[in-house]
């Protein structure tokens, strides 16, 4: 059986795109013609104006720059004393914060999210289940999977509970930290006021924000989603665009993290762009644009149905953002201008 967003993207997607399209201001017009035909390709779009950043909206610059051991990149996770734990292949690597190799833990298959709690606990999202390992890389458990057609993409960890972003059934599940599911957020819900997730492409996130709220990407709705432990939806903010401050293409963002203070930080696939939002979703400026990615900007041939390409983001107690490209499989330290 394939995922549901893989469904969903084959069956419903493309049509509303169209429509997306038309709010974006890129149909028609900035339609490409089919070469020897003369219908036009409603889905090329012209993005070349968007590949380039206004240099004052740039507030970091890269201060370093590393590769990580494995190829086949996914996401990567802050720790306590900011070590960075990287999922590649069917490995979990630590990192410290200047890129020197730490531990390794080897999995049965591809790891796909990762996540540590402040008391060093590790937590391993493979596609349909969950591995939970000490802070030496010793097993403590494996979470069997919750559901056919699980696919995990994100994790956060907390004091007593785990959330995971399950792309495939369209779902955050909260667990306790013995895993037992105590909970399920995000499903569609009318008489919640919950829209349900839209994920036409492997890449559903979740964190724990200071403000004591979970935030959520909602790629399909182009949005930022907060929710109470207990499934109530408190705010949104995002808006499809291909200019700087919205979010373009099929499914986006792919991937968020937050700053100290609470100020969200984004990152977009097909045009590659890490960005940082006010904790109420205002656009505030860019830590990196499309020229920082030129393979991964590549990666995508087709903004609307792109599953290559991508990138992740962590932020250190400094306030350094730690890239992830994961075409170049290597890590971009970004520090504050100034």
């Amino acid at each position: 059986m394939k995922p549901e967003f893989e469904l969903f993207d084959r069956r419903g997607f493309f049509g509303a795109l169209t429509k997306t399209a038309a709010i974006l201001g890129l149909a028609g017009g900035a339609a490409a013609k089919a070469k020897g035909e003369g219908t036009p390709n409603p889905f090329a779009y012209d993005v070349s104006r968007f590949q380039k950043t206004d240099p004052k909206l740039i507030t970091y610059a890269e201060a370093a720059r590393w590769p990580i051991p494995h190829k086949e990149a996914r996401r990567l996770a802050i720790g306590p004393d900011d070590q960075l734990y990287v999922c590649a292949g069917n490995y979990i690597n630590r990192l410290s914060a200047t890129g020197q190799h730490g531990l390794e833990i080897a999995l049965s298959g591809p790891a796909c999210c990762v996540a540590v709690a402040a008391d060093g606990a590790i937590f391993a999202g493979l596609r349909d289940h969950v591995e939970v390992f000490d802070a030496k890389g010793s097993r403590l458990a494996r979470w069997e999977s919750p559901e056919p057609k699980t696919w995990f993409t994100g994790l956060a960890a907390g004091e007593k509970d785990v959330f995971a972003a399950d792309a495939g059934k369209l779902v955050v599940l909260r667990y306790d930290r013995t895993g037992k599911i105590t909970g399920r957020i995000g499903r569609k819900d009318a008489d919640r006021n919950v829209p349900g997730f839209i994920v036409p492409s492997p890449f559903l996130d979740v964190l724990i924000h200071r403000d004591g709220l979970l935030r959520v990407n909602n790629p399909g709705r182009h949005q930022v989603e907060a929710y109470t432990f207990d499934g109530d939806l408190e705010a949104s903010w995002g808006k499809p665009s291909a200019a700087i401050d919205g979010f373009c293409g099929c499914c986006n963002p792919i991937a968020i993290t937050a700053l100290s203070d609470g100020r969200v930080v984004t990152c977009e696939k097909g045009l590659p762009r890490v960005k940082i939002y006010t904790a109420a979703g205002e656009f505030e400026s860019v830590v990196a644009g499309v020229e920082s990615f030129p393979e991964n900007a590549h990666a995508c041939t087709d903004l609307n149905d792109c599953i290559h390409g991508g990138i992740d983001a962590a932020v250190g107690s400094d306030g350094r953002i730690y890239v992830l490209d994961i075409v170049t499989s290597d890590v971009r330290v970004m520090k504050r201008k100034g």
